[in-house]
């Protein structure tokens, strides 16, 4: 049985991974990317076709998957002469893997639908080697049909495949989980800079925080920098994590249910940004609180 054709849209780390993986279980690819090239070059160097367009690569895919930064970036993709709604039919499947606001969403599916095609948001967790492998989880929503359809070509990208129900509860349930990780992450960033202040060993602290309820996953991959000096553990840039709390930020006040609880973690990440921390991973926040709390 033949496999369904795919085009991708957004060849970054993440991107450029599953285009990877897809390629080693042989689809053929449509690929179109932005400014960086790397993961582009790399794809077309294996056999992956590069379109000129967003509508190019519609019209000549079965499935049109988009792995991009934000909402603006998914809906300048999506409309206008040369985006993906112009170039698609019945059957089609749209799937946007980015954080995106459910509004925007909802919007798009409408548009999509007035195409004759389905729209499904399925945001990514894990990292860009587990993409690689094919090992990624998928927070899917949409159509269940569309859904149905194309869920072969979903559990070839990740391990863990969710459908949750109505387009746009997948990016609803990644913006709860990255507010709460984000929370979390800048909370114990500030808490290892005050335990230095303190006179308290940070690695005393992280053991016995780990060993009670507060231990996770999680915890253990923010400490990696502040206790042993590697980011890389939770690669996520500080500008991202600034981007999907915001988001949340937004889709609380779209629901007309302000939030509470998201000010603290924004204000330390948008300020790490304006410090020229942007491009930081998230672990690195404890260099921002050493220099914030000193200040």
């Amino acid at each position: 049985m033949s496999k369904p054709s795919i085009g991708f849209i957004g060849l970054g780390l993440m991107g450029g991974a599953m285009v990877a993986n897809l390629q080693d279980r042989g689809y053929p690819l449509t690929v179109l990317g932005n400014r960086d090239r790397t993961e582009l070059d790399k794809a077309v160097a294996r056999g992956a076709t590069e379109a000129a367009s967003a509508k190019a690569v519609a019209e000549s895919s079965d499935v049109i998957m988009l792995c991009v930064g934000t909402s603006v970036q998914v809906e300048g993709r999506m409309r206008g002469d040369d985006g993906v709604i112009a170039g698609l039919s019945a059957g089609k499947v749209v799937v946007d893997f980015g954080t995106s606001l459910p509004a925007s969403t909802k919007a798009l599916g409408e548009e999509v639908a007035a195409a004759g095609a389905s729209y499904l948001d399925a945001p990514i967790g894990r990292t860009p080697q587990q993409a690689r492998d094919g090992l990624i989880n998928l927070m899917c929503a949409g159509d269940k049909a569309a859904f149905d359809r194309i869920e072969p070509v979903l559990k070839d990208i990740g391990e863990n495949v969710f459908h949750l129900g109505a387009l746009g509860n997948g990016h609803t349930i990644k913006l709860l989980n990255n507010f709460f990780g984000q929370t979390v992450a800048t909370a114990l960033g500030e808490a290892f800079v005050v335990a230095d202040k303190a006179g308290v060993d940070r690695r005393q602290m992280y053991e016995v925080m780990a060993a009670g309820p507060l231990g996770s996953v999680f915890m253990t991959l923010m400490a990696a920098y502040a206790l042993d000096g590697d980011p890389t553990k939770l690669a996520f840039a500080i500008k991202n994590a600034a981007k999907d709390v915001g988001y949340y930020d937004q889709m609380c006040s779209d629901l007309g249910a302000p939030s509470l609880m998201a000010a603290a973690p924004l204000t330390a990440l948008r300020d790490a940004e304006a410090q020229g921390m942007g491009e930081s991973m998230v672990p690195e926040l404890v260099d921002y609180f050493s220099k914030r709390l000193s200040s």
